[in-house]
């Protein structure tokens, strides 16, 4: 892939400077994917200069592939591409020192110390005026929504609770995603919440600004700018202190039903729907027949309850055969009780449409029955029940009941009464995150477990 060549034409022998820093540095970072594999090497897809480096503080934007040995039985892969702002001083002051990345002892940073730029609120600030001018730098684009006022001077913060990306919060005011790990496409995180604030959709906060780069006549997204909803609690979070002391959670469930319906009927008007039937129904029965196939595989904790899973499958392609039909269209794709802000109003909003990372961007893009976000938010109720100390599963049962309901208020229609498809979706989630748990987390193992039991011997018919 080509290299956008950096203005001082440096950009090879800067690359060569930072390869040994950048693989000791980016197996550490928790956005990074390819933990466990060493870095191989690096290609560069671009390479951008934001600030001189010759001054007191310089600043580079890469977009570099990282090539690591595959994995054993899976194909070749050509290497994950990450987006990384590289700050470059002389010295770190104290403050900085968690974003050291290294000292460079060679090359035309020789001398100078580079480090993780966001974690410096100046390098950040640049981002914003760069958005708030519209500039161009290199193959790089910053854009805004005209009829949204970015105002100078906001002050850069970095979110510390991040996970796949990271957050600068600006004076309160707004928030700009930068996405770790992109691929060249049309990002979700950016089509849909643009195409909702087309509808007047209230529930997703409006972008503001983003920046992309087309590289090789590949576009990416990079990074989107939305307001910063102040005050506002993350549903999983609320959920957990209201399980902690005891309170009524109903009412939020109910409410958050509600506005993903509200999601949900703003995406059917804005972009296409497709009806799921027959043929569309045996290739996502297929996919979902296979995910459990290798998660039997690869977790032999799956093996007694294999048939009764897969019996929910076998429903599901059965109604199809009858000719049933569903809906299909765009839905958020992971949603969860951690996707979801409330405002101190009260009013809920849904964030985070980029869908499941691990996942390829043509997939995450496809229009799918809106269930499929209903199951994963029953699913985080399970989630955050069996977080209390004791469990509570009784709150989970109460809280999936009335978002079920708010969901039907405002949709017209209950999830719950398309039982064989709320189930086959429940069932394709359990099974990711028994996998999921097996890997990362094994404590967390019992809590998709005790849903597979559920799901395995359950006949919603």
């Amino acid at each position: 892939m080509a290299e956008t060549v950096t203005p001082s034409g440096t950009s090879g022998s800067l690359l060569a400077s930072l390869d040994p820093l950048l693989r000791n540095w980016l197996p550490r970072q928790r956005w990074f994917a390819g933990k466990g594999r060493p870095v191989t090497g690096f290609t560069p897809v671009s390479v951008t200069q934001l600030l001189p480096a010759d001054g007191r503080l310089g600043l580079y934007h890469l977009l570099l592939r990282v090539h690591q040995p595959d994995v054993p039985g899976a194909p070749p892969h050509p290497g994950d591409c990450y987006q990384l702002l590289i700050g470059v001083r002389e010295a770190l002051p104290p403050r900085l020192a968690p974003a050291l990345i290294g000292h460079v002892q060679e090359g035309p940073l020789a001398g100078r110390t580079v480090y993780e730029a966001l974690h410096d609120p100046r390098p950040a600030e640049v981002l914003l005026e760069a958005l708030r001018s519209q500039a161009r730098i290199g193959g790089l684009r910053f854009e805004r929504d005209p009829r949204q006022e970015i105002r100078p001077g906001l002050v850069a913060r970095l979110m510390t609770a991040e996970q796949s990306n990271s957050s600068v919060v600006y004076g309160d005011t707004f928030i700009l995603k930068l996405l770790r790990r992109v691929v060249p496409g049309v990002n979700p995180d950016l089509e849909i919440p643009l195409a909702l604030a087309r509808e007047g959709c209230p529930r997703v906060p409006p972008p503001t600004g983003w920046l992309h780069a087309d590289t090789a006549g590949e576009p990416y997204v990079l990074a989107v700018l939305q307001p910063f909803v102040s005050g506002a609690s993350d549903g999983w979070e609320l959920a957990l202190s209201e399980l902690a002391k005891g309170g009524d959670f109903t009412a939020e469930a109910r409410a958050l039903g509600r506005a993903t319906a509200e999601v949900h009927t703003g995406l059917a008007r804005a972009l296409p729907t497709v009806t799921l039937g027959r043929a569309r129904a045996a290739l996502l029965v297929d996919g979902m027949t296979e995910r459990l196939a290798a998660a039997v595989q690869a977790v032999p904790a799956l093996r007694p309850y294999a048939r009764g899973l897969r019996s929910a499958y076998t429903a599901l392609a059965d109604l199809a055969d009858e000719g049933r039909t569903w809906t299909a269209q765009r839905v958020h794709g992971d949603l969860h009780l951690g996707q979801c802000l409330r405002s101190p109003s009260g009013d809920w909003s849904l964030i985070d449409f980029e869908g499941e990372p691990a996942r390829p961007l043509a997939e995450r893009r496809q229009p799918q029955p809106p269930v499929r976000d209903i199951a994963g938010m029953l699913r985080s109720f399970d989630y955050a029940a069996h977080s209390a100390v004791p469990p509570a599963p009784d709150w989970a049962d109460i809280c999936r009941a009335a978002y079920c309901s708010g969901y039907a208020a405002a949709a017209g229609r209950d999830p719950r009464a398309d039982p064989v498809l709320l189930r086959a979706y429940e069932t394709d989630k359990a099974v990711y995150e028994v996998v999921y748990e097996a890997r990362n987390r094994p404590d967390w193992l019992p809590v998709p477990l005790s849903a597979i039991r559920r799901l395995a011997a359950s006949d919603p018919t």
